[in-house]
């Protein structure tokens, strides 16, 4: 006999809010369903009535565990909008950030990935080990998130006096603990009990459903973005892509692991052969582009970022879209869930690195039209105030 398991949009296994409707007998499940949009924002909306330079810092917003990518992304695009090629040191310098955000965004997914296995020695090892990137952040911009350096033509800063060896002493540091890291992955019987041959994701099916990032690289899929686009600083750099064939949550976990190597090794390469020069272009904030379209990518921590940009010529976008890799990869679990136990949903949800507030977007309906409709801002504040009066004794009874 089945029965219909909710999960979310509050659980304490979702860091964020979602909700899956899983599909169970006894203790398998046999099908999952997502519902998404519990966390829109409006940010797509509001660049549009924000500068181009505005946005840069709206950009990154969006996420603060990959703030550097969805900034970089975004600049990116806008300098194809106004036909500007970035100094060359401003790339190396904007790919350098991007390469210490990858490291920290693994290390934060393999601690929290570790804490819903039940292994939290492990969640505190990679969490302190962030800690020491989190610092190099701290002398690099002054801040531990959301750095703010990329811009339009370029970055804000220069690297300080001596950051240079800081990183040369970090990158044998983060290998050596990378090598730790695998050895547990490999011989650990918690680990192995709980990410081995669980919520495996077939290299057809990945394809198939345009999983990306260490999702789709977990499973066989050899995408990425720095391969695919000549970008930043890239080209030349040692990097390679890292790819495990067995599709289950122990590869995608190796992957993670894996590649933080690549990224020191890119670091190192970075600061080697920085090259002297202007770090921007000097861009003034209240140029107008001219009419002009650009789509941008960027390989961000869990997978390909998209960003689309249409300018009519004026200060401000008229349009913006972004697609992040969240939502590439959400149809992922339904097919990895597939046949696993209850007790493995969250190592499975989890092992895509998801994060809502990327993701979500909201779409207005008028159900009895049956068409979309697009509200002005003081529309879209009408309707919150009347729908919060009609349901308020509902949301009262809720919270007592």
């Amino acid at each position: 006999m089945s029965f219909y398991l909710p999960i979310g949009p509050i659980h304490p296994a979702l860091k964020e809010p979602l909700n899956f409707i899983f599909k169970v007998e006894g203790e398998l499940v046999i099908d999952a369903e997502p519902n998404i949009g519990f966390a829109h924002r409006g940010i797509e909306k509001l660049m549009e009535n924000k500068t181009w330079m505005q946005n840069a810092f709206l950009a990154e917003h969006i996420c603060g565990i990959c703030s550097a990518d969805h900034q970089g992304c975004y600049t990116q695009g806008a300098e194809i909008i106004y036909e500007k090629k970035p100094p060359e040191r401003g790339l190396f310098i904007r790919t350098l950030v991007w390469e210490l955000e990858r490291i920290h965004s693994h290390l934060l997914w393999i601690g929290v990935a570790m804490h819903e296995a039940g292994f939290d020695t492990f969640f505190m090892y990679a969490w302190r080990d962030r800690e020491v990137v989190l610092d190099l952040f701290e002398a690099l911009c002054g801040r531990r998130v959301v750095y703010s350096m990329s811009t339009i033509g370029g970055v804000r800063r220069d690297l300080p006096s001596q950051f240079a060896e800081k990183i040369k002493k970090f990158v044998p540091y983060i290998k050596k603990r990378m090598k730790v890291y695998e050895d547990l992955a490999l011989r650990d019987q918690t680990i192995l009990a709980r990410f081995q041959n669980v919520g495996i994701l077939k290299k057809s099916d990945a394809i198939d459903l345009g999983a990306v990032g260490p999702t789709a690289r977990g499973s066989g899929v050899k995408r990425d973005v720095r391969y695919e686009e000549s970008y930043g600083a890239y080209e030349g750099s040692p990097y390679r892509i890292v790819v495990e064939d067995a599709g289950d949550s122990l590869a995608k976990l190796l992957v993670r692991i894996k590649e933080i190597v690549v990224s020191a090794d890119i670091l190192e390469y970075l600061v080697d052969n920085m090259p002297s020069g202007p770090i921007n272009l000097n861009l003034p904030p209240m140029a107008k582009p001219p009419v002009n379209e650009a789509f941008s990518r960027v390989e961000a921590p869990r997978g390909e970022l998209v960003y689309y940009l249409k300018s009519d010529g004026n200060l401000k976008p008229y349009r913006v879209k972004v697609r992040t890799p969240t939502l590439a990869n959400i149809t992922s679990v339904v097919a990895m869930v597939k046949g696993m136990y209850i007790a493995d949903i969250p190592v499975v949800y989890a092992s895509i690195d998801p994060c809502i507030g990327c993701m979500d977007r909201v779409l207005i309906i008028d159900t009895k039209k049956r068409k979309q409709k697009i509200m002005t801002k003081e529309e879209l504040i009408h309707f919150s105030n009347k729908w919060f009066k009609k349901h308020l004794n509902e949301l009262k009874e809720e919270r007592a």
